[in-house]
């Protein structure tokens, strides 16, 4: 059960000890104020893009393998059976926009159908991201390729290079259940706006099933998402500078069906205090760092944020047991 207090939290001057030396602190100053206030809250929680370091990637792209993570296998049985269905929809020559490309391997498996003009994968990986680009850029050489280090969760703005007309934004994997709703809806409206008036969405989303499921989806035997989760607290001291050990914590994840969505959490396993630059917490045994939701979604409840989001005209596709749904959405 989690622990539920006022957090102990110490602010500390970077000049008030030179006793210590203090570790490095890689990240921009925002990442550091954005990490800084997620773990000072009552109830500490991060962002889950910074679950995605170059290590981060490689241990995702292992759970996206394991019998477990219904959720890769499926959408591409859906990509398999309607591909053409969705490139009929999209048509040729689009400016593919890949949010969170990671490996490009989704995207890369449908240019044959979708034939796009121009291909720009976006993730906040840069490095994982650049080493994947160049190798698909010699398989398809035919295709403008355009790849962008960045973090979009927060909104972007995207430059000149990509071509404004027939922007696609493509957004596989139920990514989009990192969101709350409301969240998703302004991330939503954010794309719609981007893709001018001829452009679209072709997105992968989650939906609800049996509990068991989706436990075991997030929690493998084999501990994988286990060690994915983890790894976010090596990322963290490398970028605020941060003292975790991570024999210290444990990976935890459930369905929380009051509000249709799994959780991930990060659980002290004994009474311990984290520091980093300019400040330090207390952590009880049992008490948690939250660090992703993945909100599953009913077929209509996610057309109806579409609508919301001012996208227009819609085709789904499901797999044969409505576990996972891919949709097309005109943006007019």
């Amino acid at each position: 059960m989690q622990v539920s207090r006022s957090p102990a939290i110490r602010v500390v001057s970077p000049l008030a000890s030179n006793t210590a030396p203090q570790r490095p602190a890689h990240g921009s100053a925002a990442v550091i104020e954005e990490i800084t206030a997620g773990l000072l809250a009552r109830d500490a929680h991060t962002s889950p893009k910074f679950l995605y370091d170059s290590l981060g990637s490689k241990l995702f792209e292992a759970i996206c393998e394991l019998p477990e993570y219904y959720p890769t296998r499926t959408e591409a049985s859906i990509f398999a059976a309607y591909g053409a269905d969705m490139a009929q929809a999209v048509g040729d020559g689009a400016s593919l926009i890949d949010l969170g490309a990671g490996n490009c391997a989704k995207a890369a498996a449908l240019f044959p159908l979708l034939k796009p003009a121009q291909y720009v994968p976006v993730d906040i990986s840069r490095d994982f991201l650049l080493g994947a680009v160049a190798q698909l850029q010699q398989r398809f050489p035919q295709i403008e390729m355009t790849a962008l280090g960045l973090d979009f969760s927060s909104g972007f703005e995207l430059p000149d290079s990509v071509r404004s007309e027939r922007r696609v934004f493509f957004y596989p994997g139920s990514s989009i259940g990192n969101f709350s709703p409301e969240q998703a809806v302004t991330f939503l409206r954010g794309l719609r706006a981007n893709a001018g008036a001829d452009g679209g969405l072709l997105i992968g989303v989650d939906l609800i099933k049996d509990h068991a499921v989706l436990d075991a989806a997030y929690d493998d035997a084999l501990g994988v998402t286990g060690a994915f989760n983890l790894n976010m607290l090596r990322h963290l001291n490398h970028l605020i500078g941060a003292d975790f050990d991570i024999d210290q914590w444990k990976h935890v994840a459930f369905f929380n069906p009051a509000l249709s969505r799994i959780e991930m959490h990060l659980e002290a396993r004994c009474p311990l205090t984290v520091t980093w630059r300019g400040g330090e917490r207390d952590f009880a045994r049992g008490e948690r760092i939250h660090t992703e939701d993945s909100y599953k979604y009913t077929r209509q409840s996610f057309v109806t944020l579409l609508e919301r989001a001012g996208f227009a005209t819609t085709r789904m596709w499901t797999d044969t047991d409505t576990w996972f749904a891919v949709i097309h959405a005109r943006a007019s």
